[in-house]
């Protein structure tokens, strides 16, 4: 028994020394396979907190990708409430995750974009509120799907919808062990 309660107590130090700590993720599983993503909670909590209750209400079940652009970003959401803007200093980088918005700052709400490349013209710009963990392979597959270009509006933006959808079939919260340098 005795040996039982040591070996206990020095596996639970030695994991709690590991460097790792357990964090919220986002797990998007699509119809192309899963996605996670962490959230940057102590740099954009409002945002973090408002895509997890969406998330958590089923919002994003079901919802599609219905933005791609090749080398650029995926994108899905939209609707609801605005959440304020909330510039850091995570930068777009492959898999970053952002809050998506118009010209107005104050306009972002559900819809949220991955980053296929790195984005630098729009670091400081949006809210980068996650960074994708697990699913690389599965942002670049969906990122490469056919598309139908269009561009809208007066200043042109690319809105190019897959000519198959790419959907959201469960998003979900859960817990995932990050390492330190991750953090």
């Amino acid at each position: 028994m005795k040996r039982w309660v040591f070996f206990l107590t020095a596996l639970a130090l030695l994991l709690s020394c590991s460097g790792e700590k357990k964090v919220e993720v986002c797990r998007l599983q699509t119809n192309y396979g899963a996605m996670v993503f962490r959230f940057f909670e102590e740099e954009a909590p409002v945002t973090s907190a408002h895509i997890k209750e969406l998330v958590r209400e089923g919002f994003y079940d079901g919802k599609d990708f219905y933005r791609i652009v090749k080398g650029h970003v995926i994108q899905t959401g939209g609707g609801g409430d605005a959440v304020p803007p909330e510039f850091n200093q995570h930068k777009h980088i492959v898999g970053a995750v952002g809050l998506a918005r118009g010209n107005d700052p104050y306009s972002g709400d559900s819809s949220f974009y991955i980053c296929l490349a790195e984005r630098p013209h729009l670091d400081g710009r949006y809210t980068v509120f996650g960074q994708l963990v697990q699913g690389f392979d599965v942002l670049k597959t969906i990122g490469e799907v056919e598309v139908d270009e269009q561009f809208l509006g007066p200043d042109r933006i690319a809105f190019h919808k897959p000519r198959k959808p790419v959907l959201i079939e469960k998003a979900t919260i859960e817990e995932m062990l990050i390492p330190a340098e991750k953090e």
